[in-house]
């Protein structure tokens, strides 16, 4: 158990500037065991102001903040979201078997952990860079209410950052670029009868019989970029149709999720996928989000990847790497947390991932 002050029952108090992994996991703890829930992320907003006022300049914009120092140094920035899926039986948190366990320890409250330290190190602070974090509201809810373009918009010095490491889980690899994802309501429509008499009409749902049987037998499709591997997928995520058990349904409406990889445009994406979707008698692209690529010829890039990143890999997901591209921000996915635990119920994350995490984290930003 932890308040929201900062201390902590966890094994070493809430206060000082030290990163060791007492402290590292006495941070995680303290951070999953104040809720966040999207759209409810302003009490962990507060805290988190709290604890670093004394060492960084904090701003608050929304219910994001944006925390650090501007000294004329190049900057390297780290973007960690507030925000965590729904809980599931998995408040408060707790430490079993070397693993800390709990709503967001995997994504990203252990990301999270690592800014915090980073921000509160003297040998960062006295390092070669300017580092930032911002953390930002709203990135597990829909696209559109992502608090992160508010942030951007109105804090126009984060553009100067040489690079941005989201703090998504990676499992301690570098992994570069992402997917672009694309979601589209395809339907197809029949007409409605007894089912009693279904020569009368006309099925919507085995209509799409064909179609999706060829969805089903439709295997990912792997694409090297620059030599890391993505793969793209098609995949039908929601059904409906029908109205009544005795009514032949005269409409089947399905979303299709697209993802596809950074060598291909969001238009190039859009027409593949209506191509795919040919079949159906409706269709509409409802969300889109861009493929972010791989940042190109930048030092900074090359020293995390000497920094002992357990791998250097593609991001086979979309992250908000893709939106700090689309402004110019080179940026790269890295952190603790580990990619096959997130949002499940048994969520955690291990107390050695998190310190190896921050062995990186630290040699990185204090070295050239």
């Amino acid at each position: 158990m932890s308040s929201a002050d900062g201390s902590s029952a966890y094994g070493s108090s809430g206060g000082g500037s030290g990163s060791g992994p007492n402290r590292l996991v006495d941070d995680l703890c303290w951070l999953v065991d104040i809720r966040s829930v999207t759209g409810e992320e302003r009490e962990l907003r507060d805290a988190i102001a709290g604890r670093l006022s004394a060492t960084v300049e904090v701003e608050k914009v929304g219910e994001s903040l944006v925390v650090g120092r501007r000294t004329g140094k190049p900057r390297i920035d780290l973007y960690g979201h507030l925000d965590t899926v729904p809980e599931n039986g998995n408040l408060p948190a707790r430490i079993e078997a070397g693993r800390v366990n709990g709503l967001g320890t995997t994504d990203m409250k252990s990301g999270l952990a690592l800014m915090l330290a980073a921000l509160r190190s003297e040998a960062v602070a006295n390092g070669p860079y300017d580092v930032f974090g911002i953390f930002y509201d709203r990135e597990e809810g829909p696209a559109a209410e992502n608090g992160l373009d508010g942030v951007l918009d109105e804090v126009g010095h984060l553009g100067d950052a040489e690079l941005a490491l989201v703090m998504e889980p990676t499992d301690n690899e570098l992994q570069l670029g992402c997917q672009g994802t694309i979601n589209a309501s395809v339907v197809f429509e029949g007409e409605a009868a007894h089912s009693a008499r279904p020569w009368l009409g006309e099925n919507a749902v085995t209509k799409a019989g064909v179609w999706l049987a060829e969805m089903h037998r439709r295997e990912a499709r792997d694409v090297m970029v620059e030599g890391l591997m993505f793969r793209e997928t098609f995949v039908v995520t929601t059904a409906s149709g029908g109205v009544a058990r005795n009514v032949i349904p005269a409409s089947f409406a399905l979303n299709v999720n697209h993802r596809y990889p950074p060598d291909r445009s969001s238009k190039e994406a859009e027409q593949i996928l209506a191509d795919v979707c040919a079949a159906a008698d409706r269709f509409e692209i409802v969300d889109r989000a861009p493929a972010a690529p791989i940042p190109g010829d930048n030092r900074h890039v090359e020293r995390l990847k000497a920094s002992g990143v357990a791998a250097v890999t593609a991001k086979t997901a979309w992250t908000d790497v893709a939106r700090l591209a689309l402004r110019g921000i080179p940026a790269v996915n890295f952190g603790p947390g580990e990619v096959s635990l997130a949002h499940r119920a048994d969520e955690s994350v291990s107390i050695e991932a998190l310190e190896t995490g921050w062995t990186i984290l630290e040699q990185f930003l204090t070295t050239q």
